[in-house]
């Protein structure tokens, strides 16, 4: 089963009321990732889970993993209102400081490379808000892996950034042999590599590939 698979399962299972013993014998994965996976979800034991297990620990657990999901979602909260509404001019540095930790800085390429769907979507708000780049100007390739179904990724990432078919260059594949074997199923879908295509346009070829190091050469100054 795929990771997204498993992932979704386990939060069924907990949202119907399940323990973390009865999911992890339905589900074959760590007890630290699915707690990873389940640690803002709320938590209401079901009939079975209740006859299994001795009401007071079981309700001593229950009220400690409600109480850190109120938690979780009380500092979230907090650290909304902290930020505040962003405008422009935070979308520019908070793209910026996108590309200096993900973004090409070699051979005058324009590229954001992630697997986070988050961070690809701000990538492309960025290069369109922020560097004027239209849909026509952007392309997608996939890398993926052996584990990762090539139709299910090239679907996934259509509907991430909003982009069409045509947006998108062939998948690659990574077939090293000498890849270990721990990090199978770790990116579900693979990294996406957004790319900046000047089609005919100098000012989003090489010459945006300029501005962005000059952009980044003065925040770090």
């Amino acid at each position: 089963m795929k990771e997204v698979y498993i992932k979704n399962k386990a939060i069924e299972l907990r949202k119907k009321g399940y323990s973390y013993g009865l999911i992890l014998k339905e589900i074959k994965i760590s007890k630290s990732t699915l707690s990873s996976w389940l640690k803002e979800i709320p938590y209401e034991p079901n009939e079975e889970v209740w006859a299994r297990i001795k009401t007071g620990p079981l309700k001593s657990g229950r009220i400690k993993h409600n109480k850190r999901v109120r938690d979780i979602a009380d500092i979230k909260n907090e650290a909304k209102d902290e930020l505040g509404e962003l405008n422009k001019r935070d979308l520019w540095m908070i793209g910026l400081g996108l590309y200096m930790g993900e973004g090409a800085k070699t051979h005058e390429i324009v590229r954001i490379i992630n697997s986070d769907p988050k961070m690809i979507k701000l990538a492309i708000k960025w290069f369109k808000d922020c560097c004027g780049l239209k849909n026509e100007n952007l392309s997608v390739m996939l890398y993926i892996y052996p584990d990762n179904d090539v139709k299910e990724c090239e679907v996934h990432w259509r509907r991430i950034t909003g982009l069409k078919a045509e947006n998108f260059r062939k998948t690659q594949i990574d077939l090293r042999k000498n890849k270990s074997s721990k990090n199978k199923r770790k990116l579900p879908f693979g990294t996406a590599h957004v790319s900046a295509v000047c089609n005919g346009n100098p000012d989003f070829g090489v010459k945006l590939h300029r501005r962005i190091m000059g952009w980044m050469e003065h925040a770090l100054d």
